[in-house]
């Protein structure tokens, strides 16, 4: 698996980004994500333009806590950029190239799903060592088909909760396999979701990584009957019928879904 929301304490400056992610390879993952653009403008005073634009500052900022991170975890260590489709074209272009030179293994959503045309300009714009990874938004197997005809994307991340479930997301992978495109499933999600996609990519022969949220709600293992098993960054998968666990209900009562805000995000 790899690593996202390890980055939720601290300032959100190049220290604490450092500190996070060095507990991230020392808890034995091999990869990480996060959106520096987001972050940087929230801790730093300075919002996002209606136009989505970012400030020579801002940009400058985005990519010295992205340098920061790579020389904490060092070269071995995968780091993924999120952009949550968040930057207008020129400005996620700009980025792409200056990113590249971190050795980034991809860039995430650096347009929004509603057209296809968009991320083939932006394919077509940026050095092609540079990964792109995109389909948290896009659904079913008949959504992803426009972007892998188009040869777009070399990561497809569809997220099990919402592109037509563990069957679905199966499909989606035998078709990007016939395109020679990698599986990394979008899985900022509950422990259920997790053992879901995992079982898939148990099955499927162009798995990559799988998204795990690192700094989760501290009950989140309590809600089910058997703990996620996770050693040195994996999942193991128990052979135990069904996704391996059942859910408490009698727990799951007790967290009703109410989202708070601490630490400048919503958890």
């Amino acid at each position: 698996m790899y690593a996202n929301y390890w980055f939720t304490q601290g300032e959100h400056n190049n220290d604490d980004y450092a500190r996070q992610a060095k507990e991230v390879k020392e808890a034995g993952f091999t990869g990480l994500k996060f959106d520096p653009f987001a972050h940087t403008n929230y801790f730093y005073g300075e919002d996002l333009n209606t136009n989505l634009s970012l400030t020579k500052f801002q940009q400058n900022k985005a990519f010295d806590v992205s340098k920061t991170v790579r020389e904490a975890v060092g070269d071995e260590m995968d780091i993924m950029i999120e952009t949550h489709a968040m930057l207008n074209f020129k400005v996620a272009v700009t980025m792409a190239k200056r990113l590249a030179s971190l050795d980034i293994t991809w860039y995430e959503e650096p347009a929004g799903p509603e057209n296809s045309n968009t991320l083939k300009a932006f394919r077509d714009r940026i050095d092609s060592t540079v990964s792109i990874c995109v389909g948290e938004r896009h659904y079913t197997r008949h959504g992803i088909r426009p972007i892998l005809e188009k040869h777009i994307c070399d990561i497809i991340m569809p997220d099990i909760t919402r592109c037509g479930g563990p069957s679905e997301m199966k499909r989606m992978a035998s078709m990007a396999e016939a395109y020679n495109v990698l599986m990394a499933p979008h899985n900022p999600n509950g422990p259920l979701s997790t053992l879901a996609s995992a079982h898939v990519c148990a099955t499927i022969p162009n798995f990559f990584k799988q998204e795990f949220i690192f700094k989760d709600a501290p009950w989140r293992d309590s809600v089910i009957t058997h703990p996620l098993n996770i050693e040195k960054g994996e999942l193991l998968l128990s052979d135990r019928p069904g996704l391996g666990v059942d859910l408490v209900e009698e727990e799951m009562e007790k967290h009703p879904g109410i989202r708070e805000h601490r630490d400048g995000f919503y958890i």
